[in-house]
């Protein structure tokens, strides 16, 4: 199990970084008159997506509003998937950018959805604590590693 000092450190933002790179590259081919429209909007949503989970991460003291960011970022990222679609049906991706972009969008997705419904673990509360110190970013069982119930583990 990785620990997450930073946002940085968290494997979500890492892939919607990567992710967005990707689609910053990948509409460099994008026809010039999709320049305000197409092109402006899939990059806006992908950095957003990432930006979010920065934004989150920083204002984790408060659950309510680390889940409210992390919901914007889900939105965002599912608003890329979208324009993912149009790029596809209009012909300036072809099938394997496609997949491989839209699988990455799919698995940015399922973490943050993860991280909604585990969001106690990333928040804490009381006023000792402090806010900006380490958070368990993931479960073991994420990585294949059995997961041992404190009472099954052995002295």
């Amino acid at each position: 199990m990785g620990i997450a000092r930073t946002f940085r450190d968290l494997r979500v933002y890492q892939l919607a970084r990567a992710a967005a790179a990707e689609v910053f590259k990948a509409s460099k081919n994008f026809p010039p008159e999709e320049r305000y429209s197409l092109t402006d909007q899939i990059r806006r949503s992908s950095r957003a997506a990432k930006a979010m989970i920065s934004e989150a991460w920083a204002r984790r003291r408060y659950k309510a509003i680390f889940i409210n960011k992390i919901d914007e970022a889900l939105g965002e990222a599912s608003e890329t998937q979208s324009w993912l679609d149009d790029a596809f049906d209009c012909g300036y991706l072809d099938s394997t950018q496609f997949e491989k972009m839209d699988t990455d969008w799919r698995s940015v997705g399922a973490m943050l959805a993860r991280m909604i419904d585990r969001a106690s673990d990333f928040c804490k509360y009381s006023s000792d604590t402090d806010y900006r110190g380490m958070v368990m970013e993931e479960p073991a069982e994420w990585f294949g590693e059995k997961i041992v119930d404190s009472d099954e583990a052995s002295p």
